[in-house]
């Protein structure tokens, strides 16, 4: 019984702190080359489209990189 819990325990803790299921943030539907952890990042001001939110496995998917301000 203590050995079930601790899997399912175990496996809800690596699900929830996956890094594929971080939501991150892009500047507009095309065109962005970074993605943000915060919608607020400094690398974001300058943005004159939508601020979109997506997971970090489609940013990376799209070829993005993690903004410098992030680092």
């Amino acid at each position: 019984m203590i050995k079930k819990t601790l899997t399912i325990i175990t496996f809800i803790f690596i699900t929830a702190f996956s890094p594929n299921k971080t939501t991150v943030y892009i500047c507009g539907p095309l065109g962005a080359k970074k993605y943000h952890h915060s919608s607020y990042c400094r690398g974001l001001s300058a943005c004159k489209h939508q601020i979109n939110e997506v997971s970090k496995e489609k940013a990376i998917s799209l070829g993005l990189a993690l903004c410098g301000w992030e680092d």
